[in-house]
């Protein structure tokens, strides 16, 4: 016979075996990719300066609890869009009290200059909206964080 069972020979391994190995390969690969997409987003300029805002705001603190969890983006999400010049993003956040989603719209000049927000504001899900960040003026020169700030002039923010 052609195939032998015997120690050191050249036996076929079935079919079921590499179809299984394939699988888990394969499931195992697509899994470190997204893992791999998840951490270079919340390492972006765009993801950490939205955080910072997110954590220094201290109406979105109180709706949401402490403490101010993150959850992974869902990269199936046509909400989430990244491209060379802008990025919006819709970030899961949860707290003791609350969760909802944190809305990111960021944008630069060109492929090698500097992010810098455009707004940011969160979305509990009972509905309301919490200003978090507002980039106002024609030129982006002037930011203001936020425009429910009491010391803000141009009052409430509508969005």
């Amino acid at each position: 016979m052609m195939w032998q069972k015997y120690p050191g020979s050249r036996q076929s391994v079935p079919l079921g075996i590499k179809v299984l190995f394939g699988g888990v390969f394969g499931a195992g690969s697509f899994a470190l990719v997204y893992y791999l997409i998840q951490k270079f987003h919340s390492r972006s300029l765009y993801y950490k300066l939205a955080m910072e805002q997110l954590q220094s705001h201290p109406k979105a603190q109180e709706a949401l609890g402490p403490p101010l969890n993150i959850h992974y983006l869902k990269l199936t999400d046509r909400e989430n869009f990244v491209d060379i010049a802008d990025a919006k993003l819709k970030i899961p956040v949860s707290g003791s009290k609350s969760e909802g989603l944190l809305y990111v719209r960021s944008s630069r000049g060109g492929p090698f200059q500097r992010w810098h927000l455009d707004e940011v504001f969160l979305e509990l899900k009972d509905g309301q909206q919490i200003p978090v960040f507002k980039l106002s003026g024609e030129n982006g020169d002037e930011v203001k964080k936020s425009r429910d700030d009491p010391e803000d002039p141009a009052g409430p923010a509508c969005f």
